[in-house]
């Protein structure tokens, strides 16, 4: 009995150990994605993925055909809402200060909420039926929400104009 149970314990490592391999990659750039950290400077992004996939793992017995990745990735998805939903009150209420530079900044400019659909909904593929039962929306509102995410990705607001030079006349 303790024989089959070790050799149990050694194949679920195995298994989780190759999915891990194959996955993790990918779930932290997503988690890197929905924090806007600069990718080689990513605590918040890689705590994320690490209580996900342990949480995956601690799951991984009554996983029962289901996509492990889409297990990882729900969690994570959950933890990030749930953290940006004690950060900033509410997760779309306030648009967090933009990052210094780069395509950091850019995602920065988003609410969590619209990090959120955005990056599952274009960097995961996930459909909007999907999004909308994993956040508890309605279709229409995760549509609106990504159109309004992608609205100011793509058309980010001005700056302030340029000052003009005094014309002294001579």
């Amino acid at each position: 009995m303790r024989e089959r149970r070790a050799f149990q314990s050694a194949r679920r490592a195995r298994e989780f150990e190759a999915f891990v391999a194959g996955a993790a990659g990918r779930l932290l750039h997503a988690a890197t994605l929905l924090t806007a950290e600069p990718p080689n400077d990513n605590p918040r992004a890689r705590r994320l993925l690490t209580l996900a996939l342990a949480h995956t793992y601690a799951s991984w017995d009554r996983l029962r055909g289901e996509d492990p990745y889409d297990r990882a990735r729900q969690q994570l998805a959950g933890r990030f809402a749930r953290g940006a939903w004690h950060q900033y009150g509410a997760l779309g209420r306030s648009r967090p200060s933009p990052s210094p530079s780069g395509s950091v900044a850019v995602l920065a400019r988003l609410t969590p909420q619209e990090r959120l659909i955005l990056v599952l909904r274009m960097y995961e593929g996930v459909a909007e039926e999907q999004t909308a039962a994993l956040l508890g929306l309605p279709v229409e509102r995760v549509r609106a929400i990504c159109a309004r995410a992608m609205t100011t990705l793509l058309h980010p607001p001005r700056g302030p104009a340029p000052a003009l030079a005094k014309v002294v006349p001579s």
